[in-house]
C-alpha cells in the first residue's frame, strides 16, 4: 500500500553507476544526493548506505526514514530525474526531522524543487 511503485525505483547495476558516474553531486554533512536528467514523466530513486553502519536494524531504519522524508518531498519536486541519496553513518542527526531537513536543503540546492 504505501510502498515505491516499481516505476519509482532505481534499480539495477548498471542504471545505478551511470548516475553515480554521470550524475550532479550535492552534498551536505552526513548525505549525498546524485541527481541526473532522464526522459520518463517521473523520478526514480535509490537509497544507497556508505560502508560503517553498525548492523541491519541501523541500516534498514536510515533507510526507512530517508523514504518516508522522500514522500513528503515527492509532490514538490520536479519531474524527470533519477535521484540516488547517500548516507553516511557520521549523520549528525538521524531523527526524522534531521534527515528531511537535509533533503530539502539538497533539493533546493540541486534546483529540483518547486
Amino acid at each position: 500500500m504505501f510502498r515505491f511503485k516499481k516505476e519509482e525505483r532505481l534499480s539495477g547495476r548498471d542504471e545505478i553507476k551511470n548516475v553515480f558516474s554521470k550524475g550532479k553531486r550535492i552534498g551536505c554533512r552526513g548525505a549525498k544526493l546524485f541527481v541526473l536528467k532522464n526522459t520518463l514523466p517521473g523520478n526514480r530513486i535509490c537509497f544507497a548506505l556508505s560502508k560503517g553502519f553498525s548492523g541491519a536494524v541501523e541500516r534498514n531504519r536510515v533507510k526507512r526514514l530517508g523514504r518516508e522524508a522522500y514522500r513528503g518531498f515527492k509532490p514538490r519536486i520536479k519531474y524527470g530525474y533519477d535521484l540516488i541519496l547517500l548516507v553516511y553513518p557520521d549523520n549528525p542527526d538521524r531523527a526524522f526531522a534531521g534527515r528531511a531537513s537535509q533533503l530539502e536543503y539538497l533539493f533546493s540546492k540541486a534546483g529540483l524543487l518547486r
